[in-house]
C-alpha cells in the first residue's frame, strides 16, 4: 500500500513553532510545580495567564500551518471532521469518563498526518465548546491536549492491518490517561482544602509535591480516566478498521498535496488553430 501524502504540510518554520508551543504547553500544564499561586496578584492568575498564552500560541501555530500548506480540500475535510466531533462529543457528555471524541482524533491524525491532527484537535474542541457552552479558562488546555493527542497519532510508526489497529487502540487508551493527568494539573491547587494530605502545598520540594499530585490524581480522577481509556480502546477496536478505510479512501481521492495543472482543452486548441 502506497503511503498517503499528509493533508497539511508542516514546513521547517511551522515545525519550529510547534516545538516552541509544545514547550510552552508543558510549562502551562506543569505550572503548579513552577509558579506558586498568588505570585501574579491572585491565586487564579497563573492558570488564566497561561490560558491566554496558550490561545495566542495555538493561533500562531495554526496560522503557520495554514501558511505552509493547507488547501481547500484539506480545509473542507477539517470542517467536516470538526463538525462530526462537535456533534458526537455530547453523546458521552463525560459521564463516567466516557468521551466519544478522542477515537476520531486518533484515527484522523493517523491517516491525514500530524499537522492535520494538531489543527483538528484545536478546532474540534473549540466548536464543541461553542455548541455545549463549555467556554471557560479550561478550554485552551483541552484544545492543547487534544491537539497533541491527534498530532502524536500521526507520528506513530508504520503498521498495517490488525497490528495497526491494536497499536492505535493501545495509544488511544494510554492517551486517555495522559489527557486526564495533564488537565488535572491546571486546577489541582484550587480544588481541595489546603490542609488535605493530597492538596497543593506551596514550598514543598518537587518530589513531595509530585507525590501529592499522584495521590490526588489516583483518588479523584482514575475512574474517569479509565472510562476515557476504555472508550477509546473499544471504539478504535470496533470502528477503527472501517473508519481507517473510509479516511484513506477519502485521502486518495482528495490527493491533498497533488500539484494543480492547467491545460487547454482540445476544442479551444482547434478553435485557436482555425
Amino acid at each position: 500500500m502506497t503511503a498517503l501524502s499528509p493533508a497539511i504540510r508542516i514546513g521547517p518554520r511551522a515545525a519550529l513553532v510547534i516545538a516552541l508551543a509544545a514547550f510552552l504547553g508543558i510549562v502551562a500544564f506543569f505550572w503548579p510545580f513552577l509558579v506558586a499561586p498568588g505570585k501574579f496578584g491572585s491565586n487564579y492568575a497563573p492558570p488564566l495567564i497561561f490560558g491566554v498564552l496558550l490561545v495566542i500560541v495555538l493561533s500562531v501555530v495554526i496560522s503557520e500551518i495554514a501558511e505552509g500548506g493547507i488547501n481547500s480540500k484539506a480545509l473542507a475535510m477539517l470542517g467536516v471532521l470538526s463538525a462530526v466531533n462537535a456533534a458526537i462529543r455530547p453523546l458521552g457528555a463525560g459521564t463516567a469518563g466516557i468521551e466519544t471524541v478522542f477515537f476520531i482524533l486518533v484515527l484522523a491524525g493517523r491517516v491525514f498526518g500530524p499537522g492535520f491532527g494538531f489543527t483538528l484537535g484545536c478546532t474540534s474542541l473549540f466548536a464543541s465548546a461553542l455548541i455545549t457552552g463549555g467556554v471557560g479558562p479550561w478550554m485552551p488546555y483541552q484544545m492543547f491536549g487534544c491537539a497533541f493527542v491527534s498530532m502524536l497519532a500521526g507520528l506513530l510508526p508504520r503498521a498495517t492491518g490488525r497490528r495497526e489497529v491494536l497499536m492505535l487502540a493501545a495509544y488511544g487508551s494510554v492517551s486517555g490517561y495522559l489527557f486526564g493527568f495533564l488537565l488535572n494539573l491546571s486546577f489541582w491547587p484550587f480544588s481541595l482544602d489546603p490542609n488535605s494530605s493530597i492538596a497543593y502545598l506551596p514550598g514543598l520540594p518537587f518530589t513531595e509535591q509530585f507525590q501529592r499530585y499522584l495521590a490526588f490524581d489516583l483518588a479523584t480522577s482514575l475512574g474517569w480516566d479509565t472510562g476515557r481509556a476504555v472508550t477509546n480502546l473499544i471504539c478504535i477496536c470496533l470502528a477503527g478498521p472501517a473508519v481507517l478505510t473510509v479516511f484513506r479512501r477519502a485521502a486518495r481521492k482528495a490527493r491533498f498535496q497533488a500539484p494543480v495543472r492547467f491545460s487547454r482543452s482540445p476544442e479551444r486548441t482547434d478553435a485557436a488553430g482555425a
